[in-house]
Parts: C-alpha cells; sequence; structure tokens
C-alpha cells in the first residue's frame, strides 16, 4: 500500500520534530511495555492493484445477483427495470457530490430536483405537500405517527398486522422511547379485520396505519378503514402504499386518507444487497408545519426568474432542538434524483404500464395455480376485486 501513503519518511521526520519526538514509537510511550504487541501485524503481504482488483471480484462473484437469478424479494425490494438514463444523469458530479442545500443561491440544481420529486409525490398521491424525503419505508411510517400523535397530543397508534413486519419493528422501537403505545389489529383473509379495528378505535386513538396492497399483496379497503378512524377525534389515517400502484389505483386522497407514506425503492434504484432506500410521506395541508425534514418551495428572484428556496425546514440542524419535528439528517438526495429522474422517464403511461405489468405478473401464477378456480370470485375473496379484471 505504499504507494497510496501520502506522507513520506521525511514528512514523518518533520512532523516528530515539531513536536519534540525522535521516533514513533515515542507517540506510544503512555501504553504500558506489556501492553504493546512488540511485532509486526500478522497481515499477508501487500498486493498491486490487479491482484486486489482479481481477489475482490472472486469474493463478488460469489453473491447471487438479482442479474443472474430470478427474484422474489418484493416487501418493499423490488427488482424494477432502471432505464440507463439514470445512472448517467445521477453520476454527473454536480450530483452525486451536491450536499445540504444550505445556500440557495449555489443549490438550485439540487433544490429544484427536490421540489419536482415533491411535486411528483403529490401528483401520485394527492396530497397537498410532500417532503425531501426519509431514509426508507420503515422509518416513514415511524415519522407519521409521531407526527400524528404529537398533532393529536395523544398515545396510541393502531396499526395492522398486514403491514410490513420489519415496519411494524421499527415502529415499535421508536414508539417505546417516545411513550407510545402501538396496538396491532389482527387479519382476517389476508386483510385488516374492521370489526376488530372498530372496537380498537377510541378517544386516545392518535393514528391507525394501514398498508395497501398490504404485505400480502392485497388491496385494503382505504376508504372503510378511513371512515372507522375519522370516529376518533383528531385521529389521522396513515396509509403506506406502493407509488407505482397509484398509477393504476385511486389516489389516497379520494379514499380519507390524510398521511401517505411508502417506499420509492423501486422508482430507478437497484436492490443493492440491502439499501440505500428511499421513503417518502405526504399530507394534507394541515400536516404541513409538522412534516419531518424539509420542503423546498419555488419562488421568483429579483429579475423574475424560477428559482427555489428550502420553504420549511423544521430540523435539528435548522431551529432549536425542542421545536423540531424530527431529528432526519439527510434528505437521501441522489436516492431522490433517482425516483424523479425514473418518474419523469416513464410519464403517466409508462407508470401506469409498469403497474400493469407487475399486477399481471402476480395474478397470472396465481391463476395457474389455481387450476380452472373461479378467478372472479378468488379476487372477491381476496379484496383483489379493485383490479382491473382484463389483466386476468
Amino acid at each position: 500500500m505504499f504507494p497510496y501513503i501520502p506522507t513520506t519518511h521525511e514528512d514523518e521526520q518533520e512532523m516528530l520534530k515539531s513536536i519534540g519526538l525522535n521516533s514513533l514509537d515515542d507517540l506510544f510511550n503512555d501504553i504500558p511495555k506489556d501492553l504493546q504487541l512488540n511485532r509486526e501485524l500478522n497481515l499477508p503481504n501487500a498486493k498491486s492493484e490487479l491482484e486486489v482488483r482479481s481477489y475482490l471480484t472472486e469474493l463478488a462473484n460469489k453473491n447471487c445477483s438479482t442479474s443472474k437469478m430470478a427474484c422474489f424479494l418484493g416487501a418493499g425490494a423490488y427488482d424494477h427495470y432502471i432505464p440507463s438514463i439514470i445512472n448517467h444523469i445521477i453520476s454527473r458530479s454536480e450530483f452525486y457530490t451536491s450536499y445540504t442545500p444550505y445556500q440557495p443561491e449555489i443549490s438550485q440544481g439540487t433544490l429544484q430536483y427536490i421540489f419536482e420529486f415533491q411535486t411528483l409525490i403529490c401528483n401520485l398521491t394527492g396530497m397537498d405537500v410532500a417532503n425531501a424525503s426519509l431514509y426508507d419505508g420503515g422509518t416513514a411510517i415511524t415519522e407519521a405517527a409521531l407526527m400524528a400523535a404529537a398533532s393529536a397530543r395523544k398515545d396510541e397508534i393502531i396499526i395492522s398486522k398486514t403491514v410490513r413486519p420489519e415496519s411494524i419493528q421499527v415502529l415499535k422501537t421508536y414508539a417505546h422511547v417516545q411513550g407510545l403505545k402501538v396496538i396491532e389489529v389482527d387479519m382476517k383473509d389476508g386483510v385488516t379485520d374492521l370489526e376488530e379495528l372498530d372496537k380498537l378505535v377510541t378517544d386516545n386513538t392518535a393514528a391507525v396505519i394501514v398498508q395497501s396492497p398490504n404485505f400480502f399483496g392485497i388491496i385494503e379497503d382505504l376508504k372503510a378503514t378511513g371512515e372507522i378512524t375519522h370516529k376518533a377525534k383528531k385521529a389521522s389515517f396513515i396509509a403506506s402504499v406502493d407509488p407505482i400502484s397509484l398509477a393504476i389505483l385511486k389516489k389516497p386522497s379520494e379514499l380519507g386518507v390524510d398521511v401517505v407514506v411508502g417506499e420509492a425503492q423501486g422508482m430507478g434504484i437497484p436492490v443493492s444487497f440491502g439499501g440505500p432506500y428511499l421513503g417518502f410521506i405526504a399530507a394534507k395541508s394541515d400536516y404541513m408545519r409538522k412534516l419531518p425534514g424539509r420542503i423546498v418551495g419555488q419562488t421568483e428572484d429579483k429579475n423574475g426568474k424560477r428559482s427555489f428556496v428550502l420553504t420549511l425546514t423544521a430540523r435539528e440542524q435548522h431551529i432549536r432542538r425542542e421545536k423540531a419535528t424530527s431529528n432526519i439528517c439527510s434528505n437521501q438526495g441522489l436516492n431522490v434524483l433517482a425516483a424523479t429522474i425514473y418518474m419523469v422517464t416513464l410519464g403517466k403511461e409508462g407508470l401506469k404500464e409498469v403497474a400493469l405489468q407487475s399486477t399481471k405478473k402476480l395474478i397470472m401464477p396465481l391463476n395457474k395455480l389455481l387450476n380452472q378456480v373461479n378467478i372472479n370470485q378468488f379476487l372477491i375473496n381476496h379484496s383483489l376485486k379493485n383490479l382491473p379484471l382484463h389483466l386476468i
């Protein structure tokens, strides 16, 4: 590794001389001799760049990638096709080296793609406002729950057992230290048991959380769930969604949902052996000042040109800690850019095509598996009756 160490022997001697020492060993005189290693590290000899590359390639080839094997992951990790334009654009240095846009006059590119991402998420969900982004789908659910609890000043969160299990675990972890009570609703025929939910909702309920399509790929009855939720005063109905599914399903805003969260990894972001991911949150305007993270707004400069600024920044970095809505310290900027390019590249028809193909590839194998079973009855029994029947 010698060629990659920037300090020469002469540099070391000069630095030692400046602090009054004769050798590197003198730096460690305070460590007792019997605790010192007193020998060379048991490491193999240095390898050349070619040898290191060959070794790492050999190790990498032991992994099974989705380019070689069929992928059945799902549940928030989707192996969708990624248009080549995405990697070409996000690999530009002005994007992959960009950081927090504290100074709008030199951060217009970053601010613009965050603004566009927020706008696109609002268009998909029908919500009034969306933030820069969250870490992943699990933390998105959690942040929405914390926001709802703070808004309603209540301490009970109800979540369906049909929500992704890892997300429920994340919620419970955060809720424990926040002094919130998490109540799980049982499922019935693969969907949330609405009769039980109706019994669980009380005046102490701050939020009800349901995922649709849920962990089993089944569409939940969001409208009925929202009606049950809103029986409790100030209770928020939070829906966790797959953003691509919204290309063919009704917008959550039309079904009584107050806050929409989800995982946008399937929008141009590779699975990458576990990350990174891209959570999002969108809500009605009533929640605007309580949203975690940051909101970018559009305005005009002194010359009347379109420009962008951080409009609401209720993060710990920007305001006093006790007034912050969240301690989120990253906007997942590069992932936001990838998802934005994905949505713009595909457009309405492209997203619809991806959603329809995904649905077909779910239903057709099931149809073969059922082997002549009445598929219409199957859809009704499994709450899939809202799917277009021509997919079968």
